[in-house]
């Protein structure tokens, strides 16, 4: 079955340029120019990926990427966002809206291939392990829904991110740039910071009152899920 992409882009030449290179490449393409019109055909053709445009004409790209990671349904759908922004705000704010991943304009098509195809080993990657658990907690990768001594646990994109990403490593330390590559990709250049911000988050939506904190500083190395220290 071919990997259906869908492409959000309202510059015609660009948008042309990105559905004829990805269909030389064996990909079945959806395309439009319209914000409010790609979240209709998010929810109707469920993509595999998404290739979204930050500037938008009726509504950005950042709506567009945040209503598509609220509703659980289509939360799951990767998200590649192109923009001109390049400044590194920019970037921190494309990648806390949902996004997985960002390329500035202008790209070439060498690249949009390579970072699709990473985000495809990713995704294959865990099909075949549709439920991770450690100690009381309880992720599950088909319905994308996490749990705690059976309370369900509400998560930004990137939280469940790096909570996946611990779940699947117990007990091992991960440095910051480590986290920085795993969750938001390599090669995308956030503040090491950011980090901290978003584990702050995780702890907070994870540790209900009387809980143990699961998520263990390491000072000067980084953080790691472990639950008798």
């Amino acid at each position: 079955m071919k990997t259906k992409i869908l492409v959000v882009e309202d510059e015609i030449d660009i948008k042309n340029l990105i559905v004829y290179a990805l269909e030389n490449k064996g990909y079945d393409l959806i395309s439009t120019d319209d914000g409010e019109k790609a979240i209709k055909l998010v929810k109707e053709n469920k993509p595999n990926i998404i290739i979204l445009d930050w500037m938008l004409p009726s509504v950005s790209g950042l709506e567009v990427c945040r209503t598509i990671r609220r509703d659980e349904a289509i939360q799951h759908i990767p998200i590649i966002m192109l923009t001109a922004k390049i400044t590194e705000n920019d970037k921190i704010l494309g990648l806390d809206s949902g996004a997985d991943d960002y390329i500035t304009k202008p790209f070439s098509t060498h690249e949009l291939f390579s970072r699709i195809k990473a985000i495809l080993r990713r995704v294959n990657s865990t099909k075949n392990n549709k439920k991770l658990v450690y100690a009381d907690i309880e992720m599950d990768l088909d319905t994308y829904k996490t749990f705690r001594n059976g309370r369900k646990i509400k998560l930004g994109p990137k939280e469940f991110k790096l909570l996946k990403h611990f779940l699947q490593q117990p007990h091992r330390v991960f440095s910051r740039n480590q986290l920085l590559d795993k969750v938001w990709g390599e090669n995308i250049y956030v503040e090491s910071r950011t980090v901290d911000v978003h584990i702050r988050r995780l702890r907070k939506a994870i540790n209900a009152e009387n809980e143990k904190n699961l998520i263990r500083t390491v000072r000067d190395a980084g953080y790691a899920l472990e639950a008798n220290y």
